[in-house]
């Protein structure tokens, strides 16, 4: 199933309960390739994306725990518990990478959004193709030892933790919103 660009642009929405399948071959290649096509000042490509499928998972979960622990001393078990259990809400978590490096063109600012530009792209290409997408950030993607854990480098950020996989259960309606409601007309000073 594949639908046409408008219609998924104006219907997309986020699925929060992923299962098995996660999209592989030529619908996870679309989707990766439809994040490379985002609005890019000056060509520099800010952004990169880590998969992490399968067991990886369980370590992803291993090292929220730990950031966790840094961050609280005081997190009882139960907590722990569902901080490990976060990346197995979905079979792929696509971790979004903002690439931040300097030009004198271009500022931080517009590389940020060039990557969440990206990260916009694929989840609506996924949408597009019938799998279910949730972008979520949280603590986690602004911790220094998840970062560092996941092998960032200097001037990158996490920018999400994009959970891929085949939407269960009924999807969210798609909210009914006016397009005079948040747009307006510049006649001038």
């Amino acid at each position: 199933m594949t639908m046409d660009a408008l219609t998924a642009l104006q219907q997309r929405v986020s699925s929060a309960r992923l299962v098995e399948p996660a999209p592989q071959g030529e619908i996870l290649q679309g989707i990766l390739q439809a994040g490379l096509r985002a609005a890019d000042h000056a060509c520099m490509r800010p952004w990169r994306f880590l998969l992490i499928e399968g067991e990886a998972r369980q370590a992803l979960g291993s090292l929220f725990v730990a950031a966790t622990r840094a961050q609280d001393a005081a997190a009882d078990a139960a907590k722990l518990q569902r901080i490990a259990d976060k990346p197995l809400r979905a079979p792929l978590i696509l971790v979004a990478i903002a690439r931040c490096r300097d030009n004198p063109k271009v500022p931080e600012l517009e590389q940020l959004l060039s990557a969440g530009a990206a990260v916009q792209n694929m989840i609506t290409a996924a949408y597009a193709q019938g799998v279910g997408a949730y972008w979520r950030t949280g603590s986690m993607a602004y911790d220094p030892r998840v970062a560092a854990g996941l092998g960032l480098e200097q001037g990158e950020k996490i920018i999400g933790f994009v959970y891929l996989g085949t939407p269960q259960g009924t999807q969210k309606p798609v909210p009914d919103l006016s397009v005079d409601d948040f747009v307006g007309h510049w006649r001038g000073a």
